[in-house]
């Protein structure tokens, strides 16, 4: 009995097709609403931008140049007040003082050198002055003596009452004055940036700092022959918050001393509803059956 041969089936050499993959289309991201939808409004005015804690735009050179001229000004003036006061100074003046009795310079070129003895001492804490650190050295030096001078003729012999009044003034005095210099933050004066510098090297708090500062300079001032008394007490506790009083008034100091602007609000993000929810979890569902498949397939 004959058999035919089958023929033999050779194996393809085709290669097999790779199932196809599917693509998962990426989650829409939620866009963010705008800020009206978000419950804030840009603020468009320059007070509203001060107020949002930004510095108005329509402050120019020339404001800025007044202001400081305005405020150092008055910082010598309020100097002038409580040295001729008699009742003590601001502790630098009592340094002041003592070096004035103690060389026989007069009161301007003795503040004009130590303000440069203090700029050399920022050299190794890598503090930078600025236009308002040499206008503070200068100006102050030449405004104190007509100051003084000034101050003398308009009140020759005070009594206690207007010693105290002197005092007191010049304590306020000095606080507006500081902070309008320091508002347009073209550069601190030589003894603040000396403080701020001792606060970043060493880590200490600001008022530590310049509590060790105020206490050494006051000693080595009554060494040397300066006026201690209660206005210098007076001053070392209420011209912070003259100045801190000062600070809130926008239209001197719409920035703060500090110059940080206030960051603006965050846009919300958009509550997701049910919808959405459904939604994604479709897309999620979708994605891991694509993915099961292809390993199945494989």
């Amino acid at each position: 009995m004959s058999t035919t041969a089958r023929p033999v089936r050779r194996p393809s050499r085709r290669p097999a097709r790779r199932p196809l993959r599917r693509r998962v289309a990426p989650a829409p991201r939620p866009v963010a609403p705008p800020a009206e939808a978000a419950g804030r409004a840009e603020p468009a005015e320059p007070a509203e931008r001060a107020r949002a804690g930004a510095a108005p735009t329509t402050w120019g050179p020339v404001r800025r140049g007044a202001q400081l001229l305005l405020g150092l000004l008055g910082f010598a003036w309020s100097m002038a007040m409580l040295l001729h006061a008699g009742r003590g100074g601001m502790p630098w003046d009592v340094l002041h003082q003592g070096l004035v009795r103690s060389t026989g310079l007069g009161f301007g070129t003795v503040v004009a050198l130590t303000a440069v003895l203090v700029l050399l001492a920022w050299v190794p804490l890598r503090q930078r002055p600025g236009i308002g650190t040499v206008a503070n050295v200068v100006v102050i030096s030449l405004a104190i003596g007509p100051s003084l001078a000034a101050t003398a003729w308009l009140v020759p012999d005070p009594d206690p009452v207007a010693r105290v009044a002197l005092a007191v003034g010049g304590i306020v005095l000095n606080g507006v004055a500081t902070a309008a210099y320091i508002g347009v933050r073209l550069g601190p004066g030589p003894r603040d940036g000396l403080m701020t510098g001792l606060v970043q090297r060493t880590g200490w708090s600001v008022r530590l700092v310049r509590t060790a500062i105020e206490v050494v300079v006051v000693l080595l001032g009554v060494l040397l022959g300066g006026t201690f008394g209660w206005a210098t007490v007076a001053y070392a506790l209420g011209v912070g918050p003259v100045v801190q009083a000062t600070v809130r008034w926008r239209w001197l100091v719409p920035t703060g001393l500090t110059g940080a602007v206030a960051p603006a609000a965050r846009t919300a993000r958009p509550t997701p509803t049910d919808a959405d929810v459904a939604r994604r979890g479709r897309e999620i569902s979708r994605a891991l059956d694509a993915v099961a498949r292809e390993h199945r397939d494989r």
